[in-house]
């Protein structure tokens, strides 16, 4: 004997006219925001700051203190960011902010923009960043802030124009220098990074900058991004899709992309000798790199030295860091390890828990008076 299923029960597993239709609208929400995040800018770098300082694009900032001067710690903060992105993600967005929280804990902080290189400034190069642009910024921000030892945190190339500043002018005042990701040593040709292009010899920076001048920022970040390229291209949009209803996720995701998609160039001439100098040639690690005439030597760099080191690092390989551990001729000299990538262990979620806590801890451990 069978028996037939009523309609109520057919029905019982479809949704109604009216759920399918806020589903609908709910889709439609989702695919307008997730459009909206691809296509429009989030308010970044919003820490109040003022200029103190220009020379031709670079400008010198220095954020305004949020503690009492009596909390302040008396060894100010000089911050170097590398010179083919801009230094926004530093203070990449309110709540979530290396800036707001060191300010927070009592240091004066001072950011070194190296701004646009225009068509001009095509043979810049890091003789022009070591030995003129940042000798000069610090001598103003020794003259505003007043102190005459500082700390210096370089990130990416900031950290190698940071380390090769510390170890020619070793008795300039820098106590504390800070090293993220830094690209240092590329004797390991087969590390990954940027060595997969630079290390092929049909890879010619000198025809590059002939033919383009200023390198531009597309094709930098371009060469980055096929380095993982599942993850670049589709992973990064798949994963905002995946959380587009979840704010937080998504106000973050925004404002990373925001500072991603603002690329500039790179001068050709630091170009040509990043590529030749230091990726081909290594000349940092073998004591053979000489700027105007003075060679870099490390052993002379004497500062007391934290290395942050991202383990996921796709663009500095750790390896390209590790060994300015046994060059340097600092006494005072830590290995930080952290699990990230190059990016995201200063500006990732897990940040404000991982790096920015231990940065902080062994810099004021040094920055007494």
């Amino acid at each position: 004997m069978t028996t037939k299923e009523s309609p109520q029960a057919v029905d019982a597993g479809m949704p109604s006219f009216t759920e399918l239709c806020q589903n609908w609208h709910r889709a439609a929400e989702n695919l307008d925001r997730f459009n909206r995040m691809l296509t429009t800018d989030a308010k970044i770098a919003q820490t109040p700051k003022e200029v103190v300082w220009t020379l031709n694009k670079a400008k010198l900032y220095h954020y305004v203190p949020v503690v009492p001067e009596q909390d302040r710690k008396p060894v100010p903060l000089f911050m170097v960011f590398a010179i083919m992105n801009r230094p926004h993600v530093l203070d990449l967005r309110p709540g979530h902010s290396f800036v707001e929280y060191m300010l927070r804990h009592g240091y004066e902080l001072y950011l070194l923009d190296w701004g646009e290189p225009g068509p001009e400034d095509k043979n810049m190069c890091f003789d022009d960043y070591v030995l003129e642009y940042l000798p000069r910024a610090i001598r103003k921000f020794k003259s505003v802030s007043g102190a005459q030892e500082f700390s210096m945190l370089g990130w990416c190339l900031g950290a190698l124009i940071s380390t090769m500043y510390a170890a020619l002018r070793p008795d300039d005042g820098l106590k504390n220098l800070l090293l993220l990701t830094a690209p240092l040593d590329f004797s390991d040709q087969e590390a990954g990074g940027f060595t997969r292009w630079s290390s092929n010899p049909a890879f010619n920076a000198n025809t590059i900058v002939e033919k383009l001048g200023n390198v531009p920022g597309e094709m930098i970040d371009t060469g980055a991004k096929m380095l993982k390229p599942i993850e670049n291209y589709f992973g990064s949009y798949s994963m905002l899709w995946d959380k587009i209803e979840n704010p937080g996720t998504v106000e973050a995701w925004h404002a990373m992309n925001t500072w991603v998609r603002d690329i500039i160039p790179m001068a050709g001439g630091a170009y040509k000798q990043l590529i030749n100098e230091f990726y081909k040639e290594n000349k940092l690690m073998k004591g053979t790199m000489q700027l105007r005439g003075e060679t870099v030597d490390l052993k002379k760099l004497k500062a007391n030295l934290l290395n942050v080191i991202a383990e996921a690092d796709h663009i500095t390989p750790p390896c390209q860091s590790e060994a300015v551990m046994d060059a340097v001729g600092s006494e005072d000299k830590e290995v930080l390890r952290v699990r990230g990538g190059h990016i995201g262990i200063m500006a990732g979620r897990g940040a404000e828990k991982n790096t920015w806590p231990h940065i902080e801890a062994w810099l004021a451990e040094r920055s007494g008076t």
